[in-house]
């Protein structure tokens, strides 16, 4: 689906409606300036009048329509492809939603196709057209105003993680145990966020290197953002792995207790139990069966062990 699309000179856009596929593709060829293309999620159809449109390598193309673990940067031909990774935390369901952005940039066309829900790309063209001075340096400025919007939606999602962190972490070092799932789950997330946050390092300063010197101090800007999400996330993963190991000592503790426990009571109730077997056997020379006296010591003798078991076990701290 086509969201927007808009002919950009002289740092301005040159009309507030968008415009069809046909008709950028004309502007792109007879007009200066160049076309920013937006689309969501769109069909493979969609995406083969685009790619004949602009002339897009196939093999990027194919890129688009499949998700990636990491993102990147590279050429096909006179094309720069991008895929950057996007993430969204889920408030209702406490977990992290993860899209990606494709950008296309050629000399005159910007092609910008979004998978996922996260990353609303419309407050980045917005904060783009406000810039004259960047429009005018070509479509490589798109690939500025995509990456601010991403890293800048990056923020959110870390304090979010921070938070659930944050709750766990309590759980397991105030004395309980926190749900091995959860914190499991919560380690994958903070990996899978690493993974779409670390690999932008490098392309981001050849970027500020290699780019227009208009816009290297804002590629340098969006750089700076990212190390420090890049920072966080890898404190996270690193701390969730040492919760995840206390969790785990945590309830091996509490089930060597269980153990003790169990086996405190079944040596206090074997004693009586063997002193009752003797006695049950009923042979006919035992003279303590012939004593009056014998009945009540034998049941002293059973609660007397007992009594002294449970006192050793107590101060053991095995009950």
């Amino acid at each position: 689906m086509i969201v927007d699309c808009a002919h950009y000179r002289d740092g301005a856009r040159q009309r507030a409606e968008p415009m069809d596929l046909y008709e950028a593709g004309t502007l792109c060829v007879e007009e200066p300036g160049f076309v920013w293309l937006g689309t969501f999620e769109p069909t493979v159809a969609e995406l083969d009048e685009i790619q004949d449109t602009f002339g897009l390598h196939e093999l990027a193309v194919e890129d688009a329509q499949n998700f990636h673990l990491r993102p990147k940067i590279e050429r096909f031909d006179d094309v720069l492809f991008a895929v950057v990774r996007t993430a969204r935390y889920d408030e209702r369901t406490e977990e992290v939603d993860f899209g990606e952005i494709s950008l296309f940039l050629g000399q005159h066309f910007a092609v910008t196709v979004r998978q996922g829900i996260g990353s609303d790309l419309h407050p980045a063209r917005l904060r783009l057209e406000q810039r004259p001075e960047l429009l005018r340096v070509g479509p490589v400025a798109v690939l500025w105003a995509v990456l601010d919007q991403v890293v800048d939606d990056y923020a959110p999602v870390v304090h979010a993680l921070e938070t659930d962190i944050e709750e766990v972490e309590l759980a397991v070092f105030s004395g309980g145990t926190a749900p091995t799932e959860r914190v499991y789950f919560l380690r994958r997330e903070a990996t899978d966020f690493y993974r779409a946050v670390h690999p932008l390092l490098g392309p981001l300063d050849g970027l500020e290197r290699t780019s227009a010197e208009e816009l290297q101090p804002y590629f340098r800007d969006v750089g700076d953002h990212l190390r420090l999400i890049n920072e966080e996330v890898a404190a996270q993963r690193d701390l969730l792995t040492t919760v995840l190991e206390a969790n785990i000592a945590q309830i091996a503790v509490q089930q060597n207790e269980v153990v003790r426990k169990m086996s405190g009571w079944g040596a206090i109730l074997l004693v009586p139990t063997v002193v009752a077997a003797i006695y049950g056997m009923n042979f006919r020379h035992m003279p303590e069966l012939g004593w009056g006296a014998g009945y009540p010591l034998a049941i002293a003798l059973m609660l007397a062990l007992a009594g002294g078991l449970y006192a050793y076990f107590k101060r053991s701290g095995w009950l």
